[in-house]
């Protein structure tokens, strides 16, 4: 009983995954819940929670639910409200800078302001800097998104620091080790090239679609569902979110103007989303650059092996005619080497001199032409 105890609370271990939260108050904590919890906090389905999921291979997603952003960036994996993020992984090394970012981006810059926008909801000025105001789901994307940028911008400034040197050295002296070396950083260039390349082509494709990046304002939607407008009577959606009386008070003042104004107009969300663009479109530039220097430095490296290749045949073209040569002097030489009796072969020693002077030469001028008809076909350099 006791092991089957034990195996039970480790599956439910196993089956809970870390998460640190971030609130709109500035208020952060750990979150050790199951798929079950974080689907009924932040309302959203299973489907939408498995991309998240790191054993699961997912490509870049940004998605904008009806109450949630998921976010699915390499290793940035995340779940934006309009009052909090939820971040998976918080102890993983490379989502650790982004914590730290979120602490110290997303921490109110006065908690007295806040408390007073809740109970003071008369004051004109106040209420203008909530208008002027970034909602709270943009700075926590915006936070996510140049973490990733700098990530792979990070990522390709090594490569190429390691990649440029390698290739110099490649072109200069051609060895296994070098081309070993080139080969695995071309493998990881091209690993990383694909990573870039999903994260930019689910930013151009936010871009292109203003129904999506509509589907991104959180708090916008929040607001005209809590605005007399459209009914008071809504459903409770974050049963778990402690301060969300508060967070709508500040939501329908903040954006009241938009409710009744064109709901459609996501001029600020496009303009942060065509930064990060922007950057992450430079650093698959870089890549493409390094790339193109890669296939160049093959080029190169190309005409240098077939330029050996044709020396190589040359050296065998004058091997093989020399051979040809030498070969028919060894006829002449075979021809009166013979141990055969014949009778012109008695008093006629003074001959030998001339037969060899002969063969010689006739070899030798036999070689020559052969070289010179190859010169003047262009079979060899001259």
């Amino acid at each position: 009983m006791a092991a089957a105890g034990s195996g039970a609370e480790g599956k439910k271990r196993g089956a809970s995954r870390s998460w640190i939260l971030f609130d709109a108050a500035g208020e952060e904590r750990v979150l050790d819940a199951d798929k079950y919890a974080i689907m009924h906090r932040v309302d959203i389905n299973a489907r939408d929670l498995r991309i998240l999921d790191p054993l699961l291979s997912y490509p870049s997603t940004i998605l904008g639910r009806e109450r949630a952003i998921v976010l699915n960036l390499e290793h940035i994996k995340a779940i934006i409200t309009s009052e909090e993020v939820l971040l998976r992984d918080p102890s993983d090394e490379n989502v650790i800078p982004v914590v730290e970012e979120l602490r110290r981006r997303l921490a109110p810059s006065s908690a007295s302001q806040h408390d007073g926008r809740e109970n003071l909801s008369g004051q004109q000025d106040v209420e203008g800097a909530d208008e002027d105001e970034s909602p709270f789901e943009f700075r926590a994307l915006e936070v996510t998104l140049e973490a990733i940028c700098s990530f792979l911008d990070a990522r390709t400034t090594e490569l190429e620091t390691d990649a440029y040197p390698a290739l110099d050295e490649l072109t200069s002296k051609i060895s296994s080790r070098n081309l070993d070396r080139v080969r695995k950083l071309k493998s990881g260039m091209t690993r990383l090239t694909a990573r870039v390349q999903k994260v930019r082509d689910e930013l151009e494709q936010l871009l292109d679609d203003d129904d999506d990046m509509a589907d991104l304002y959180l708090s916008r939607k929040l607001a005209g569902a809590s605005s007399p407008v459209s009914g008071s009577g809504g459903p409770n959606w974050f049963p778990a979110s402690p301060t969300i009386g508060s967070k709508i008070s500040r939501a329908s003042r903040a954006s009241a103007a938009t409710v009744h104004g064109n709901e459609n107009d996501v001029e600020e969300l496009e303009m942060l989303l065509e930064a990060y663009f922007m950057q992450i479109d430079g650093t698959l530039n870089k890549l493409t650059t390094l790339r193109e220097y890669i296939d160049d430095t093959e080029d190169y490296i190309n005409i240098q092996l077939d330029n050996h290749r044709n020396q190589l045949i040359q050296l065998e073209l004058f091997l093989s005619s020399g051979t040809v040569c030498l070969s028919l002097y060894s006829l002449v030489a075979g021809v009166f080497g013979m141990n055969i009796p014949y009778s012109w072969n008695d008093g006629h020693g003074y001959i030998f001199k001339w037969v060899v002077l002969v063969s010689g030469l006739f070899c030798a001028f036999m070689f020559v032409s052969i070289v010179a008809y190859a010169r003047h076909k262009g079979l060899v350099g001259s």
